[in-house]
C-alpha cells in the first residue's frame, strides 16, 4: 500500500535522508526518532504535504511525489487519514459537525452509527454536541484520532497520536488504531517518540538525527 524509496529533503544547509519504508494495507509501521530526528518531515513527505529533493513515494499504484499539487491535494483527500500532532478544527462547528465534515471533504459520507461507534471506542460520545475550544487537549487528541479514522482512508498517518493520553487512554487509542487498520485494511504509520507504543507495535523502524 504505501511503499518509499531515497527520500531526502533539505532543511536549508541540513539534509534529512529517511529509510526505504513499507507499509502493507492493514499493516502497522512505527517510526520512531527523538526530537529533531525528521519525523514529521517524513510525515508530511508521505502525505505530500512537502515535495522530496528526490526519492519517491507510492500509493497503491500512485506515484504520489509525481502528481501535480491540484492532483495532490484531491488524491490526498480520498486515500490519507492524517492526524495531526497539533489538532486543527472548525472553532464554530460542534464536535460531531467536525467529524462529519470531514466525511463530506472526502467525498465518503459518514453515517451517524459510524460516528457513534467511533467515539464511544474513543470514549468521546458524549462530547458530540461541545465545541472544540471546550475540550481538553487529550480529548481534542481523541477527536483528531475520531475525525481521521471516519472516512475509512486506505492510508492513515499519525503524528504523535499519543502523546497528551495518560497510559489507559494511550493503550485504547493504539489498539483502536490497530484494529481500524485491519478491519479498512488500511497502512497505518505512526510516527512518535513515546516509548509506550514499543510494546504494542512490533513492526517498526528508528530514524536518527541527520
Amino acid at each position: 500500500m504505501l511503499q518509499t524509496t531515497g527520500l531526502e529533503y533539505q532543511y536549508g544547509k541540513r539534509k534529512l535522508r529517511f529509510p526505504a519504508l513499507y507499509c502493507g494495507a492493514g499493516e502497522v509501521l512505527l517510526i520512531t526518532g527523538s526530537s529533531g530526528a525528521g519525523k514529521t518531515t517524513l510525515l508530511h513527505l508521505l502525505a505530500g504535504l512537502l515535495l522530496p529533493q528526490s526519492g519517491e513515494v507510492r500509493i497503491a499504484d500512485t506515484v504520489t511525489t509525481r502528481l501535480p499539487a491540484a492532483e495532490m491535494d484531491r488524491f490526498r483527500g480520498a486515500h490519507t487519514g492524517i492526524i495531526y500532532q497539533q489538532p486543527h478544527f472548525i472553532a464554530a462547528l460542534q464536535v460531531r459537525d467536525n467529524l462529519l465534515l470531514a466525511g463530506r471533504l472526502a467525498r465518503k459520507p459518514v453515517t451517524p452509527e459510524a460516528v457513534n461507534r467511533i467515539t464511544h471506542a474513543l470514549g468521546i460520545h458524549h462530547l458530540l454536541q461541545q465545541y472544540p475550544a471546550r475540550l481538553s487537549q487529550g480529548e481534542q487528541q481523541r477527536v483528531s484520532i475520531a475525525r481521521a479514522l471516519l472516512p475509512a482512508p486506505p492510508l492513515i498517518l499519525a503524528d504523535e497520536p499519543t502523546a497528551s493520553l495518560d497510559d489507559h487512554n494511550c493503550t485504547a487509542v493504539a489498539e483502536l488504531l490497530a484494529e481500524q487498520a485491519g478491519e479498512q485494511q488500511a497502512a497505518l504509520v505512526i510516527v512518535t517518540h513515546d516509548s509506550r507504543l514499543k510494546e504494542v507495535f512490533a513492526n517498526r523502524i528508528h530514524i536518527g538525527e541527520g
